[in-house]
């Protein structure tokens, strides 16, 4: 039988592992939004373990409302990345510096 702590500690390790990928690799864009992606998919993990054991539906649409936010945000950020690699030819962070304000 899965319990509620196993569930959390499984999305807390998903967690850290994100918040890691994003501190460690600096370097890529497509990476950090992988990251970025796996921290909203342990979140959701979250929302979706509080709602079955505590028998309430609303953290299972919620969810549904967070993979629509997240699907659109990978869209925006891969059209993003590929107008950047078209015209800098990289997707290199450190190449992209001549971009700020």
């Amino acid at each position: 039988m899965i319990t509620l702590s196993n569930v959390l500690v499984l999305a807390a390790l998903l967690f850290c592992i994100s918040v890691a990928g994003i501190f460690l690799n600096r370097k890529n864009i497509l990476i950090i939004l992988m990251c970025i992606e796996l921290m909203l998919l342990s979140v959701n993990m979250n929302f979706i373990a509080f709602s079955y054991f505590l028998g309430d539906i609303n953290g299972q649409i919620f969810v549904f409302f967070i993979l629509t936010v997240a699907a659109a945000e990978s869209a925006i950020g891969l059209a993003i990345l590929v107008v950047l690699f078209r015209n800098r030819n990289t997707i290199n962070v450190d190449d992209l510096k001549s971009m700020e304000g």
